[in-house]
């Protein structure tokens, strides 16, 4: 197992997590940033896809692209996530922009969207992995 890569059981999932080779990780897996990224793009489609089923509309595909940079916010250094969405199908201008709305709707983009609370605890017990997803 590589220096910083870790093992996330998710439910019954498995995932590895790494860093990249440019910051000493092996590069075994997704660095986190990327899995966040990933969350959000994935939400963002599977959001989409429900919603066009529901109505009916004519969206054969739905791509999500993301990228990460930091920004200069007034004076603060700020984290953003760039969101490029690509849908095919027979859609209007105005079905396009409605799927837009509901892109922004998407759970995950929502709790990314405003402060975000996370509670630490230290925990004691006998073997657990790395990381665990409940």
């Amino acid at each position: 197992m590589g220096r910083y890569q870790q093992d996330v059981m998710v439910g019954q999932h498995m995932l590895i997590a790494d860093e990249p080779l440019s910051v000493g990780g092996s590069d075994a897996g997704p660095a986190p940033f990327d899995l966040l990224m990933s969350a959000l793009g994935a939400c963002t489609s599977m959001t989409l896809r429900m919603y066009a089923e529901r109505k009916g509309l004519a969206l054969t595909r739905i791509s999500v692209a993301l990228s990460h940079e930091k920004i200069d916010l007034d004076g603060s250094p700020r984290d953003r996530i760039n969101r490029s969405i690509t849908l095919d199908g027979d859609l209007s201008p105005e079905q396009r922009q409605r799927l837009l709305e509901i892109a922004n709707k998407c759970p995950i983009h929502r709790a990314l969207s405003q402060p975000l609370l996370i509670a630490s605890t230290l925990v004691e017990s006998g073997f657990t992995p790395t990381l665990s997803v409940e």
